[in-house]
């Protein structure tokens, strides 16, 4: 039985290969795309339920390519390869509008994994209707990807946006670090890392700073809060 269809983009063709092998032998049947330019002229032609992509790509770059993906699929799954472990290029990552990533060398048992969280996340799901999210003067469109405050566009990355729209979905609620980093980037974060405080921080940037009333507030050994006061 089928697990799945799969686009892998990788240049270097010994791992893509073994990848492909491993992924076959556990039942996904995997397209192979060896530059940024074929894995998306592959994405074009057929529908896959997850993409798998370095970022060090020739022709696109994996964070370009992921970025294209998105804009064509806004739920497709995502989960970047690369040599690359710095926060900012998390960030970067996260930002193009990957769900998931992970560092070389790994486990070919550790990508496994993370596939089959996200697909499991995702099977079954429809895509969102018009809908429309409230706090005070804060109004997110989940719709047309659009946010406005007191009548002012906010322009957000993609997981900005996945953020903000997990505490407007909790507001006037207390929610853990542990919680967003499941439900935003549905995974469990190293306790060690700060990217969510990074997050919380450029919405802040966007979302409050600019006005006098601050809806994004910390409590402090506890998590976040998307509070009203009204």
């Amino acid at each position: 039985m089928e697990a799945g269809k799969i686009l892998l983009v990788e240049d270097e063709r010994k791992i893509a290969d073994t990848l492909r092998v491993g992924l076959a032998e556990h039942g996904f049947e995997a397209t192979v795309a060896y530059d940024g330019r074929a894995g998306l002229k592959a994405f074009g032609d057929d529908t896959f339920d997850l993409v798998v992509l370095d970022i060090n790509l020739p022709g696109i770059n994996g964070y370009q390519l992921c970025q294209e993906i998105r804009k064509a699929d806004t739920h497709i799954p995502i989960v970047m390869l690369t040599a690359l472990s710095s926060l900012n290029d998390k960030i970067e990552g996260y930002d193009a509008g990957a769900d998931d990533y992970i560092v070389k060398p790994f486990e070919f048992r550790e990508l496994l994994m993370k596939i089959r969280v996200l697909l499991k996340r995702t099977q079954g799901q429809a895509p969102p209707v018009s809908t429309t999210l409230r706090a005070e003067d804060l109004e997110m469109q989940l719709d047309r990807k659009e946010v406005r405050r007191n009548g002012q566009a906010i322009h957000l990355t993609a997981k900005e946006f996945q953020l903000l729209e997990y505490l407007l979905r909790h507001k006037n609620r207390v929610v853990s670090r542990a919680d967003i980093a499941l439900n935003v980037w549905e995974i469990d974060f190293d306790t060690n890392t700060n990217v969510i405080d990074v997050y919380i921080n450029y919405l802040r940037n966007k979302v409050d700073k600019p006005f006098s009333q601050k809806l994004i507030h910390t409590q402090v050994g506890m998590g976040y809060i998307l509070k009203e006061t009204s």
